[in-house]
């Protein structure tokens, strides 16, 4: 079955960076759209960041562009997305995302915290 395991948040002071992975299973990494989401306390889940495939073209909200990227390593099967120059703002629990046959599929998510 899909599977989608996030790692990589913490605690990271403003103008910090992290680099959040998503390791994906179960179905053809390579061939699917792949996205990141966040969500904060309180508000709606938010698209981040979109790496499409085939073409590995890259999508961003105008909320992160010029700060974070994402990329990904299909003979890995994983998903990254670096962020740099954080604000509090981006304090949410980040989510990877893939949609397949209809359906969509989630991680458990990560915990990104930006604070001082």
């Amino acid at each position: 079955q899909v599977q989608l395991v996030e790692s990589g948040g913490g605690l990271v002071q403003p103008g910090g960076s992290l680099r959040l992975s998503c390791a994906a299973s179960g179905f053809g990494f390579s061939v699917y759209d792949m996205k990141w989401y966040r969500q904060a306390p309180g508000k709606e889940r938010e698209l981040v960041a979109t790496s499409t495939s085939p073409g590995g073209s890259t999508i961003y909200a105008d909320s992160v562009k010029g700060r974070f990227t994402i990329s990904r390593d299909n003979a890995k099967n994983t998903l990254y997305l670096q962020m740099n120059s954080l604000k509090p703002e981006d304090t949410a629990v980040y989510y990877c995302n893939v949609r397949r046959r209809g359906s969509d599929y989630w991680g458990q998510g990560t915990q990104v915290t930006v604070s001082s």
